[in-house]
């Protein structure tokens, strides 16, 4: 850790974003530690009382789900641009996590531990702050890890109004420039830095085992101390300890832009036919149907009847026979797959798409979850946001099938085998870390701008939970199941497919619930290469300044976040209760 730390370091130095990478660090260090004082106030809060929670836990499924850009419109109006506008952006976004942390930690303390303090006569605030806040001190921390890591993320985003000489701020130049080089190396330095104040704070949370080690190694913040003590009075002398001299950076940015336009001249035939082939037979017919997509310019030939009858005739005889071999809800899948394929999103009224998510809703969570539904999409409607809502469902939803069919697949092996856990944990950590608009930057040089390129870049944010969830789920089977598979004769190939990744289901289902949210996320950056929807009514508010409009257009995907949210984490716990596991 203190090697990596100390290359980490020492690239933001190199690559001459020192000064940068300090300001960032410096907003970061004064956010950070205002969200946690917030999130474990309101924590408390709600911990205490719960009527309180049941308006807490709310608010934080708004805040957590409402755009990044709907954040700063308000926020812009008040206080106008500057630092502290980022600051505040910054607070907001990323005290919610630690409220999650600090209610979950102080209810999770054991039983036996508050017996014991109150058999020893504590009083109501002892046995608060000497027992129970001990006892959740994991999951407090774990909660300060994700704020940091939020106020992090929203750091680079609050530059767009900030204009501070920070991170942010550079990513944002090389991006208006088009400089694929310059975007990379400063957005790896704040990959780096999120990776060094995450394994930081996760190894507070998860703690070390300090028998035998030397006594230096106990005492090194001492010698941290007294080694910096010597180094700023070295300072005073020698100027390269003040300033890194500039003859001695690195920048292979230009080799990276003459690497990549090689490559896009190299393989222009193949990268056009990619796009076209993505564009016109999975995209474009999900958006408006078959019956719009099919002509001789898209498919080479026009649609016909006799085309419509056997395609609506194949569809019925596949979904009897799936209906036959694993039950209606496959057929029944299969038939509104068709629909949707043939008659498009757009193409779909909507008194129909609200009662198919009712109905499906209503067959997760019962009548409330369905009810809830039916109102978060009914604001939808009332507001006018409807045709937008559609376009953002539509690219939103490709994305979301597509990240987690490839990210559980990869989650799947990587469980399997140990050199691929390893090859694949540094790319999740760099694409988790890396500042959303840095992940364009290769798709915009390669695709150039479009639904595409916004479609690719959804893909690349929202895998990682996908993989994460899945390798996590299969590692954290009990080994008495895994065991008893073995003594039963169950192949490799059933010990996957009908014990692991059935049991490790549940947590797979919560990888697809982050997949979503992190591809709504994304969503509102997509819009700056060309996406439709809602997300474009965001960032369109948020260049004019209408914040009405753009915070009814925030909270629009807010509503569509949480009931994708609600449906998933219903199916998990359904399927946890059928496996009986509880409903936790």
């Amino acid at each position: 850790m203190a090697l990596f730390t100390f290359g980490a370091s020492a690239y933001m130095l190199a690559i001459g974003y020192w000064d940068a990478g300090m300001n960032t660090l410096s907003l970061v260090a004064i956010s950070v530690p205002s969200a946690i004082l917030v999130g474990f106030a309101i924590g408390v809060w709600g911990f205490r009382s719960p009527r309180a929670e049941r308006i807490i836990m709310p608010a934080l499924d708004l805040l957590q789900t409402v755009p990044t850009f709907a954040y700063l419109l308000p926020i812009l109006m008040l206080f106008g641009f500057g630092t502290v506008v980022g600051l505040i952006a910054s607070i907001l976004y990323s005290f919610p996590p630690m409220v999650r942390n600090t209610i979950l930690g102080l209810r999770r303390a054991a039983p036996e531990v508050i017996e014991s303090g109150l058999m020893a006569g504590a009083t109501t605030r002892q046995l608060f702050w000497q027992v129970r806040v001990p006892s959740a001190r994991r999951q407090l921390l774990l909660g300060v890890n994700q704020a940091t890591m939020a106020s992090l993320s929203m750091v680079i985003i609050a530059s767009i109004i900030g204009g501070t000489a920070d991170l942010g701020w550079e990513v944002l130049s090389t991006i208006r420039k088009a400089q694929f080089g310059e975007s990379l190396l400063v957005g790896l330095v704040i990959a780096l830095m999120a990776m060094v104040i995450d394994r930081v704070t996760s190894g507070l949370a998860n703690g070390s085992d300090r028998d035998g080690m030397p006594r230096y190694h106990r005492h090194l913040w001492i010698i941290a101390v007294l080694g910096s003590i010597v180094i700023f009075a070295a300072s005073l002398v020698a100027p390269i300890l003040n300033e890194w001299p500039e003859a001695y950076r690195f920048n292979p940015a230009p080799v990276m832009n003459e690497a990549l336009s090689g490559f896009i001249t190299t393989f222009r035939t193949q990268i056009e036919m990619i796009k076209t082939a993505a564009f016109y037979f999975l995209m474009l017919p999900v958006k408006i149907g078959l019956q719009g997509a099919v002509s001789p310019y898209t498919w080479g030939f026009s649609l016909t009847t006799a085309h419509s009858l056997a395609f609506a005739l194949s569809t019925v005889a596949l979904a009897l026979w799936s209906t036959t071999r694993r039950g209606p809800k496959v057929g029944i899948a299969i038939l509104v797959f068709a629909v949707v394929y043939y008659f498009g999103l757009t193409g779909l009224p909507w008194p129909a798409l609200i009662l198919l998510l009712a109905l499906l809703a209503y067959g997760i969570g019962g009548v409330v979850l369905s009810f809830g539904t039916i109102l978060g999409l009914a604001f939808i409607l009332v507001t006018g946001n409807w045709p937008a809502a559609v376009l953002s469902i539509y690219l939103c939803g490709i994305a979301v099938v597509i990240a987690f069919t490839i990210g559980t697949a990869i989650g799947i092996w990587a469980a399997q085998n140990d050199r691929v856990s390893a090859f694949v944990r540094p790319i999740n950590d760099t694409l988790q870390t890396m500042p959303l608009f840095v992940i364009l930057i290769p798709f915009v040089m390669v695709f150039r701008i479009g639904d595409f390129t916004a479609l690719l870049s959804v893909i690349a944010y929202a895998i990682v939970p996908a993989i994460r969830y899945a390798e996590h789920g299969l590692r954290s089977l009990p080994d008495t199941v895994i065991e008893a598979a073995r003594m039963v004769g169950a192949t490799p190939r059933q010990m996957l497919w009908q014990v692991q990744i059935p049991l490790a289901l549940p947590v797979i289902m919560l990888g697809l619930n982050q997949t979503i949210l992190y591809g709504i996320a994304m969503l509102v950056i997509a819009a700056l290469v060309g996406a439709g929807g809602l997300e474009q009514t965001v960032y369109t508010a948020l260049t004019d300044g209408n914040v009405g409009e753009g915070l009814i257009a925030g909270l629009a995907m807010a509503v569509i976040a949480i009931i994708a949210d609600r449906m998933t984490n219903g199916w998990s716990r359904k399927r946890q209760s059928a496996l009986g596991f509880g409903t936790g």
